[in-house]
């Protein structure tokens, strides 16, 4: 009797301890969490309704996130350090369901990695999805890849293997398979009020005269006519994805609700997608409006009340400088990480061209913002590549934007330069003459066409431009992923023609099942995939030893008076150490004036000096003061 009172009275206890904790977070946030939201909705019986939602989700949250977000509020820098190495990847194509995945953990430690970002993988319609981004049910997992209890399942190993666990928050737009949207379509007027109907052509029309196309050759136009509902609705992206309306406060607290609720089966870090467009505004852009960072803030805010442990990755297309408003301010944060998209464009730029001050101009951009941004860096993604360089300065140079992005396109199918890629366009314009451009890192790299050709030489130089780029990349200012295959030298995947749901979309060409035959020959450090591998863990291997990797420590470039060759300087403390790469086909000799003292090689422990560094084609040096 005795032990039953004292158990009670300990769980008393701990749920008054856990009750105090909640309140000091709630009362941190609320006077600007009902200014920002009365601000945009002036809606008092909405918001209380969130608040009170609020702590019934984190009344439901699982003891051991509870305990984590606890120990991550005393470390607020968690992932700032120098052990993160993210990967991404497709469940289906990497181990066939959410099982699967958890079967490789050990295969996924062994690539170093901490931070998974699993591809979309709520329910979506088939042959409907823009690969898993049209969701039907933010509550339920597409059913070939399992269950919600598979997916807590998952994440409960990853934390007990320290691995985080990264999904896509698709808030701009649902499926037209979603509940809300076949209420709405059969004229509730509730649900229609949820997303953007007009009975008539003449608003949308407005609409037009504005906002940019996002893919004006295969889904042209921001708006879909739907015969049978007699309305038209805004689909930004495809007509299979409709915007949602968040000038509704039903809608914001919906979305929200659904994120915690995902937020409770142990994800750690919430991609929020396609972010700058989750707000629009007739005769605007309907792109980056200062409602959309209030609904952000309110989300980092919303996040730091009932999970604190989890991050927000915002997903915005823009050069860095333009990219660093999303971060908030370091007194009212929004976005805790960003992607580094305009410098992985200028990578294959500096790859293609061989002249690298395009990338050590936006390297020295990047260095100069302040330390609390954290970017994530990548070579490849689940995406295309759309080449948004800064033009401005390249037609300094006398480069025509049109012409460069023919020759960029042309390169890396392997038609000018004298170029070693292979791989496929996406989304081409005949009008304007654009397009993007897809294939995996080590295809754009030369190992599918060194292997094809089985031309020795050339693959050693494939290999070696494979692994430069990612020594490069472990060296910018942030934290590096790698696209799942990349670590193995994976390349192109043409089988994606075979199949009438993907054929239309070039992007599967580097959504390619995982070749685990190739990952079985990692242990044959001659085998490509076995040199691709053994380097790379080599180079993650030093970067988590040395401090000069966190994401605090200085960056910057130095000079080397070669267009083709990159120096990078990292600094901190008292370490210092220096990245240098070598963007041509041709062996080079570089002398770094101005930088003395002795320097070692990281990787063959040889002394160097400065002013006489002797790389290979395609090569680099690690060096460390």
């Amino acid at each position: 009797m005795r032990g039953k009172k004292r158990e009670a009275a300990q769980t008393k206890e701990k749920a008054l301890q856990a009750e105090t904790v909640y309140r000091r977070r709630f009362d941190r946030h609320l006077d600007e969490l009902r200014w920002l939201y009365m601000e945009l909705y002036d809606n008092g019986s909405m918001f209380a309704e969130l608040c009170d939602q609020l702590h019934r989700f984190y009344e439901e949250r699982a003891e051991d996130l509870k305990q984590k977000d606890v120990e991550r509020e005393k470390c607020p820098g968690w992932y700032k350090g120098n052990d993160m190495l993210g990967m991404m990847l497709y469940i289906d194509n990497f181990a066939g369901n959410l099982q699967g995945v958890q079967e490789k953990l050990a295969y996924i430690k062994s690539c170093n990695v901490n931070y998974i970002h699993l591809m979309p993988f709520l329910d979506t319609p088939k042959g409907r999805s823009d690969g898993g981004y049209a969701v039907s049910d933010f509550r339920k997992v597409q059913p070939a890849l399992g269950t919600m209890e598979d997916l807590e399942s998952l994440t409960a190993a990853c934390r007990k293997e320290g691995i985080s666990v990264c999904m896509d928050f698709v808030m701009n737009h649902t499926s037209e398979d979603h509940e809300w949207a076949k209420r709405a379509r059969a004229g509730e007027g509730e649900y229609m009020s949820r997303y953007f109907f007009f009975d008539n052509e003449a608003i949308p029309a407005e609409y037009e005269k504005t906002v940019p196309q996002v893919f004006p050759t295969t889904a042209p136009g921001n708006f879909t006519w739907l015969g049978d509902a007699g309305h038209f609705v805004m689909t930004t992206f495809y007509p299979y994805q409709w915007d949602l309306n968040y000038k509704n406060p039903r809608v914001f607290n919906e979305m929200m609700y659904n994120f915690l609720y995902l937020a409770n089966k142990g994800i750690d870090i919430m991609r929020i997608d396609a972010v700058p467009y989750i707000w629009k505004e007739l005769h605007t852009r309907c792109r980056n409006l200062k409602q959309v960072h209030t609904i952000v803030r309110l989300m980092r805010m919303i996040s730091e009340i009932v999970c604190p442990g989890v991050l927000l990755l915002g997903e915005v297309v823009m050069e860095p400088e333009k990219v660093v408003p999303y971060f908030g301010t370091l007194e009212k944060p929004e976005c805790h990480m960003l992607y580094n998209v305009t410098t992985m464009a200028t990578t294959w730029h500096t790859v293609a061209t061989r002249d690298v001050r395009l990338l050590k101009r936006q390297l020295d951009i990047v260095g100069r913002l302040p330390k609390e941004y954290v970017f994530l860096n990548y070579l490849r993604c689940h995406d295309d590549i759309g080449w948004g360089l800064d033009y401005d300065i390249l037609r300094l140079e006398g480069i025509d934007e049109r012409a460069h992005k023919q020759y960029l396109n042309n390169y890396f199918q392997g038609y000018e330069g004298e170029s070693g890629s292979r791989g496929e366009l996406y989304n081409a314009d005949p009008v304007s003459g654009d397009a993007r451009f897809c294939g995996t890192t080590a295809s754009m790299s030369g190992v599918e066409k060194a292997g094809f050709e089985q031309d020795e030489e050339a693959m050693e130089r494939a290999v070696r431009l494979d692994v430069t780029l990612h020594a490069y990349m472990f060296m910018q200012s942030g934290i590096p992923v790698l696209y799942s295959g990349d670590e193995v030298g994976q390349v192109n995947d043409y089988s994606y023609k075979d199949d009438p749901d993907k054929a239309a979309d070039s992007r599967y060409i580097h959504r390619g099942k995982m070749d685990w035959k190739l990952a079985a020959q990692i242990s044959d450090k001659e085998s490509v995939a076995g040199q691709i591998f053994w380097q790379l863990d080599r180079l993650e291997k030093i970067r988590r030893s040395k401090k000069a990797f966190v994401t605090q420590a200085d960056m910057r470039t130095i000079d080397t008076g070669d267009r083709n060759i990159l120096c990078i300087c990292r600094s901190y403390e008292e370490e210092e150490m220096l990245g240098i790469f070598n963007f041509s086909e041709y062996n080079k000799e570089v002398s770094l004036s101005g930088i003395e003292g002795e320097y070692t090689d990281m990787l063959t422990g040889k002394k160097i000096c400065p002013e006489k560094i002797t790389l290979p084609a395609y090569g680099f040096c690690y060096c460390e003061c």
